[in-house]
């Protein structure tokens, strides 16, 4: 299925049905599929998931929802930001250590304060997560501890406090 999906796309892509390019197109795919395949085997992390049966579906569906909710509204911040040029910011760098279940936990935290405007997952070590705000604003969320919770209820039932160790370093700018 996987090879038709490609293929498919391959097809759309190029806009040529010729044998060179169709040739060109399995290689393509066969290539991808394999290194893919050979991705998968491979454990990046002591606590990768084999499957993502621990992942509640129901939730996450939720979760993408309330997701662009936050996107926009950090969306709406940044403008007001852009378009008041003399309102004083004060940008900051926040380290702080989460309790998550999981590398992929990590990872959808980290890729969710990046996917918000104003926020940047500078780096992840271990449970080390340093981010850059443009303002308090922007990262009331992880300071609140409300985003690093709607992740951990992606793969747990239970609600307790993820962010600890929060230090915040700010410069004044405007």
């Amino acid at each position: 299925m996987s090879f038709i999906s490609l293929m498919g796309f391959w097809i759309i892509m190029s806009g040529f049905l010729e044998f060179a390019q169709l040739s060109l197109g399995v290689l393509s795919v066969a290539s991808v599929m394999y290194l893919n395949y050979r991705l998968k085997t491979f454990h990046f992390f002591d606590d990768d998931m084999d499957d993502l049966s621990e992942l509640n579906f129901l939730r996450a569906f939720f979760y993408v929802f309330w997701m662009i909710y936050q996107i926009i509204l950090a969306g709406f911040h940044v403008f007001t930001v852009i378009i008041r040029p003399k309102m004083p910011i004060k940008t900051a760098m926040l380290t702080f250590d989460v309790d998550l279940p999981s590398a992929h936990a990590k990872m959808i935290l980290g890729n969710s304060i990046t996917l918000t405007p104003g926020t940047l997952t500078v780096d992840i070590v271990g449970d080390r997560f340093t981010v850059h705000a443009i303002d308090e604003k922007s990262y009331e969320g992880i300071t609140s501890d409300e985003m690093p919770r709607q992740v951990l209820r992606l793969f747990s039932k239970e609600d307790r406090a993820v962010v600890k160790n929060l230090n915040i370093q700010t410069s004044d700018k405007g």
